[in-house]
């Protein structure tokens, strides 16, 4: 019976790493959208301000690009170097 809540534990983590990884790279593509919007639409305010724009729009967009890198090292370590396992082997007894 152990084998088969560490199987399940190892199971439901597999599921919630894969929604974790889709939100945040559904959540960095509208980022990149509403970025380039925006420096877009300020751009055609006032064009003279591209230069200070353009360098704002790459600084933030590296800013936001980050957090899916983040997110991929928490998933990899969930997967990979699974607390839940050690809990639950922990609460059997094992």
């Amino acid at each position: 019976m152990e084998a088969q809540f560490i199987a399940d534990i190892y199971a439901a983590t597999a599921i919630g790493v894969g929604v974790i990884l889709a939100a945040a790279g559904l959540g960095s593509a509208i980022g990149w959208g509403l970025i380039c919007s925006k420096t877009l639409e300020g751009i055609a305010r006032q064009p003279e301000m591209r230069p200070a724009l353009m360098t704002n729009m790459f600084i933030f967009a590296g800013l936001m690009e980050s957090f899916p890198f983040i997110i991929l090292a928490f998933a990899m370590w969930f997967l990979f170097a699974n607390p839940f396992v050690g809990a639950m082997q922990a609460a059997l007894g094992a």
